[in-house]
């Protein structure tokens, strides 16, 4: 299952009584701004959840599998990690494990 944006605002104005759109908002303005601060090199912490932040992947040689002879060169480029806080780790560690 997967919790979208639209599953999330529902939830949250059930619980708070507060009206959708209201609560859509919120969230949408949270996700800009966490955008718009990864997008400008800063790290997001949000304490018991977890963290992004931008790394580099440095610049390599790829193969095309269809023509192992070709190489590929892919470009350094930027892109968003998350580390997962310690609360958030240890709930998802009482998962049962999937074969």
């Amino acid at each position: 299952m997967t919790l979208t944006k639209r599953d999330l605002v529902t939830r949250i104005s059930e619980e708070t009584g507060l009206g959708q759109q209201q609560v859509f908002e919120v969230v949408q303005k949270t996700l800009d701004y966490m955008t718009e601060s990864l997008a400008k090199g800063d790290k997001v912490e949000l304490r018991n959840f977890g963290v992004f932040e931008v790394k580099v992947r440095k610049a390599r040689v790829g193969r095309n599998p269809n023509k192992p002879e070709t190489d590929v060169p892919i470009p350094a480029r930027s892109m968003v990690k998350f580390k997962a806080g310690k609360e958030m780790r240890a709930e998802v560690m009482k998962l049962p494990a999937k074969a």
